[in-house]
């Protein structure tokens, strides 16, 4: 509904209390909602609240305040009492307008720049193996936040934060070292992040090994899990990177660098990308200025063993260590200085950390302490937490029987695209390049479609065969929904050049779609305000649901009437520019013909 609208009946509710009753009520007590769909009306107004002024039942002050707005607002023609809800009717010239005024022109749905700045850090792979299942939620996630938050106005910043050291990271070098015969990427045709992921699932391997033999020998398990010779080479490793042994950093690097080889093949074919990368390597060290800043203000204090904390007891959560007696970093140590590093960088009003809910606790601290240190920007800082994926059992093919591969699942939902599609036999006329084309648009949309309509705190189940589904509530019913527009647009020879005309009446189908089609700006607003995909992805849905209802009811290129044809081609090419721009905020693409 556009907002207009809704500011005249709040505004004029509020002027018919006055005048009916002689009392003032607040505006934000004026309550409007969608009128149920099995009720005459567009807007409901609640009339319970105005009922202490009235001193009459909801009833016949709802009849009371629905003549006052009859008589002061040209574009109701009718309403309807039932118990304490007032239905508004707007009359068919009201709905045309909107349409002809509002919702065809070039800058419908978009918000001038507000001048504030946002970074959004999402991703955050380790380079040791390949991105899973729970990645591409992230990395979905991130993106399509991104993208809505710079549609209604902000500069954003995307960020990678890439975990690129420490002991996981030497495991997979010291398998790689000790097991590879030199094996790289081009060797063995795998790309490079499978690579480095073998030899970490290798070195797991070989060490439960040797924790066996030394268990064998009378060691405890927890003794067998420090002695083994492998996790000693490894601390080692560690130590020698920290040193900055030179043999150790060009293993390092050169492993690294097959992962990011890989790393920026899958994030290509997700269909995502990033403004800035920031290493751990280069971050860990970072943070002990403020640990020595916090001890100055008294916001930490050292324990015996010289180890650095803060009491978190009054916020309700516990005492936090931050730095350990030897001096050296924890991980709430390098967050608090890669922190102050990315706003000394960028000086954003805001940032989100897209990362899973398993971190809840950690960003309250780390959130708490920056605020506590007295940050000012550490107001702007947002948890943007998220549930994990889960499979329906036997249904994906994983490659180390434990998590499903990014790269698997992808190639997984456009063979399984590619299947539907023939099925159903959509391709006709298409080259194989552009099959080929098609079936990925439509494999990937239902990937990110099916994992960006649940609202992000929510844990999902993820059945890829259901997200390939032309007819349900999927990306590709969506993505069908557009290029049928499209080809009623092809066939009409349209073009948005056209003059807009003007009926003499719209149906319930016309006058329903143009209602969806004019929330456009306000679900933008409510996704970007929440940081959630998922009420833009719904909306999609229902603007291509409500759109497949005309086209069944209603002839377009067959109407009679010359203005009705014109005018319900605008409403098509209107419903397919908010579908589009609907899922290009999602990372979804829709094809023009299928």
């Amino acid at each position: 509904m556009a907002n207009s609208i809704q500011q005249t009946l709040v505004e004029q509710t509020v002027a018919a209390v006055k005048a009916l009753y002689g009392a003032d009520i607040p505006e934000t007590q004026i309550s409007l909602q969608e009128t149920r769909k099995e009720f005459e009306g567009q807007i409901t107004i609640v009339t319970f609240p105005v009922t202490r002024f009235s001193k009459k039942s909801p009833e016949q002050t709802g009849t009371e305040i629905g003549e006052y707005l009859q008589q002061n607002i040209d574009p109701i023609s009718a309403f309807n009492v039932i118990k304490g809800f007032l239905n508004i009717s707007l009359s068919d010239t009201y709905w045309i307008a909107l349409l002809n005024n509002t919702i065809v022109a070039e800058n419908f749905g978009k918000f001038p720049a507000n001048g504030k700045k946002l970074m959004v850090e999402y991703s955050s792979p380790n380079t040791n193996k390949p991105l899973h299942l729970g990645h591409i939620r992230n990395n979905l996630l991130g993106y399509s936040v991104a993208e809505i938050l710079k549609a209604y106005g902000y500069d954003i910043i995307k960020a990678n934060l890439v975990n690129d050291r420490g002991i996981h990271i030497c495991k997979s070098m010291l398998a790689w070292q000790k097991f590879g015969n030199g094996e790289t990427p081009e060797s063995s045709g795998l790309k490079g992040d499978h690579l480095v992921g073998k030899y970490y699932v290798v070195f797991d391997k070989e060490y439960k090994k040797e924790i066996e033999a030394l268990k064998a020998e009378g060691q405890t398990e927890e003794e067998a899990k420090k002695n083994a010779p492998l996790m000693l080479e490894t601390q080692e490793m560690l130590r020698q990177w920290e040193a900055g042994n030179k043999e150790v950093i060009a293993l390092w690097t050169m492993m690294n660098g097959w992962v990011y080889a890989g790393f920026e093949k899958t994030y290509n074919q997700l269909g995502v990308n990033f403004d800035k990368f920031y290493y751990e390597s280069n971050t860990y060290l970072l943070g002990k200025d403020i640990i020595q800043e916090g001890l100055d203000k008294g916001v930490f204090f050292k324990k015996e063993d010289n180890s650095v904390w803060i009491d978190l007891t009054d916020e309700g959560l516990d005492q936090k260590l931050v730095l350990r007696g030897d001096g050296t970093s924890v991980y709430i140590t390098q967050d608090l200085g890669t922190a102050q590093l990315k706003y000394d960088e960028f000086g954003m009003d805001e940032s989100i950390y897209v990362v899973g809910n398993e971190q809840d606790y950690h960003f309250k601290v780390l959130f708490t302490i920056l605020k506590k240190l007295g940050k000012s920007w550490a107001e702007g800082m947002f948890h943007l937490s998220y549930g994990m994926v889960d499979l329906p059992s036997g249904k994906m093919k994983s490659r180390e029987g434990t998590v499903v591969d990014a790269d698997d699942l992808m190639a997984e939902m456009i063979e399984t695209a590619q299947s539907r599609t023939e099925e159903l036999g959509k391709t006709e006329g298409f080259s194989e390049e552009e099959k080929l084309e098609l079936y990925n648009t439509i494999g990937m949309g239902a990937l990110k479609y099916f994992l960006l309509k649940v609202d992000p705190k929510k844990r999902l189940l993820f059945d890829p065969n259901e997200s390939v589904d032309f007819e349900g509530h999927t990306g590709p019913f969506i993505q069908y929904t557009h290029a049928r527009i499209k080809s009623v647009l092809r066939k009409a020879e349209f073009t948005t050049d056209v003059a807009v005309t003007v009926p003499a009446t719209i149906s319930s189908y016309e006058r329903d779609l143009i209602q969806a089609l004019a929330e456009f700006p306000n679900v933008i607003e409510a996704s970007a305000k929440e940081f959630s995909p998922a009420q833009l992805a719904n909306f999609a849905y229902e603007v291509a649901r409500l759109y497949n209802k005309f086209y069944h009811e209603e002839t377009i290129l067959k109407a009679e009437d010359a203005n009705v044809k014109t005018f319900r081609l605008h409403l098509s090419a209107s419903a397919a520019k908010v579908i589009a721009e609907s899922m290009r905020l999602l990372g979804i693409q829709v094809p023009d013909r299928m």
